[in-house]
């Protein structure tokens, strides 16, 4: 993509409204432009991100054995007095009307609708285990929307439910979900603990929220420092094989939220120099809640022995924009964003020191053409603005090499090659780079 074509507002100075470093670059960078409250556009830069976030969650959720749906964004109250939770959710879920008088909401979740849908079409034990997910835009109507897209009123959500006859298969869907979890954050360049945390307005008896830590992060955690070290499952894992060992490894140390931490147990499980009480951004959280809904909506499913019986179900949530955010305080320094390759909107910017020069911008065009020949996603700023200015706009906007060319540097037969994570520049021929490049 040429910069001369493309669209990037970026801006100059800080934004007075953004108190965190994601809110605060993703506004400069030209990723994001707030409408109203907690409710932002997603610019092109920033889109490619939370289309990165979100392919990725896909892939891998796939690979778990899950099946895309997609369920709508305003939902029927009448599903939701069926469960209860209509009245019990409070004043963050949007209640609206249609011109019919008919009482709609704008779904912050949705298991009762996925209910509603199993209950529809699955009879029988023969037809499960399942599990069914989506990728959906939800709002919840925060009190103080803050912290940009970490903690918004609107926001981009992948939200999975698995259906099984029996305890037992809820329990191995929950460990099946949660493996799949530390291979999606571990492809993005996270490093995430599990912990223990309550179900809060979801229910049920077991949960674990998937955290990064960070003091920008909304609550205070705690846990042992070796789950930073522990193992990531391989792509080969089988997920239908047995998971339990590699979950009870994640969950063998201690980590827990706020709202569930034990200062004695943290003490006594904990050695004092691998104690870390700090801060956690949330990007994902995992519930069994066996038959929370299923019961009080009558979805039944015949078991082996004949029996009808409410299905055991859980529920699995990814932040896909949140992470946008998330990734951004745990990878920047003080000239911007510094993107992990796979999330990446360009993995190259092509910088051209001197356009109307002839042999810089023939070398500009062909390393251009070479690198989009070869698969690179490459953002060309072929603008007339200042070597700085391309300079300080490159490293703003975080991708992980930039090329560049100038023609001091051609008269010499070399170009730069600079690499944002580690600021490392070397000076190669533009065939060496383009080698390089097509090789990272």
């Amino acid at each position: 993509m040429r910069l001369t074509r493309y669209f990037l507002p970026v801006l100059r100075e800080n934004p007075k409204e953004a108190e965190i470093v994601s809110h605060r670059l993703m506004l400069r960078a030209g990723m994001i432009r707030q409408e109203a409250a907690g409710i932002y556009s997603w610019l092109p830069l920033g889109l490619a991100v939370l289309q990165k976030v979100g392919n990725i969650v896909r892939e891998e959720m796939n690979r778990a054995g899950a099946v895309e749906l997609l369920m709508p964004t305003l939902q029927l109250a009448d599903l939701w007095r069926e469960t209860g939770r209509y009245d019990a959710y409070g004043p963050e879920m949007l209640r609206i009307k249609d011109r019919h008088e008919r009482e709609m909401l704008y779904g912050p979740t949705n298991e009762d609708m996925i209910t509603a849908i199993f209950r529809a079409s699955v009879r029988s034990y023969r037809e499960l285990p399942k599990i069914l997910y989506h990728i959906q835009w939800k709002f919840r109507d925060e009190q103080r929307p803050r912290f940009g897209v970490m903690r918004g009123r609107e926001f981009l959500m992948k939200d999975a439910y698995s259906f099984d006859v029996d305890e037992a298969g809820a329990r191995l869907a929950y460990n099946r979900m949660f493996v799949s979890y530390l291979r999606i954050f571990a492809r993005m360049g996270l490093k995430i603990i599990p912990m223990r945390a309550e179900t809060g307005p979801i229910g049920g008896d077991q949960s674990h929220e998937f955290i990064v830590l960070a003091e920008t992060g909304e609550s205070a955690v705690y846990c042992d420092r070796a789950a930073l070290e522990l193992p990531t499952p391989g792509e080969d894992v089988d997920y239908d094989g047995d998971l339990a060992p590699i979950v009870k490894q994640w969950t063998s140390l201690y980590a827990a939220t706020e709202d569930v931490h034990d200062a004695a147990r943290f003490e006594a499980e904990t050695p004092e120099e691998r104690r870390v009480a700090t801060r956690g951004i949330e990007v994902g959280q995992v519930f069994f809640f066996g038959d929370k809904y299923s019961k009080p909506m009558n979805a039944l499913v015949t078991g082996p022995d004949g029996v009808d019986r409410p299905f055991q179900g859980g529920s699995y949530g990814v932040g896909v924009s949140r992470l946008v955010g998330a990734l951004i305080e745990a990878n920047h320094d003080a000239a911007g964003i510094v993107w992990p390759a796979a999330v990446a909107p360009f993995n190259v910017g092509l910088a051209n020191l001197k356009v109307g020069d002839a042999a810089t911008d023939a070398a500009c065009e062909t390393a251009y053409a070479a690198l989009e020949k070869a698969g690179v996603e490459v953002l060309y700023d072929d603008s007339d603005d200042r070597p700085g200015a391309k300079f300080a706009r490159l490293d703003l906007i975080g991708l992980p090499f930039q090329l560049v060319v100038g023609p001091k540097g051609l008269a010499a037969g070399k170009v730069e090659l600079k690499t944002r994570a580690t600021g490392e520049r070397v000076e190669l021929t533009l065939e060496e780079a383009l080698s390089r490049l097509a090789a990272a």
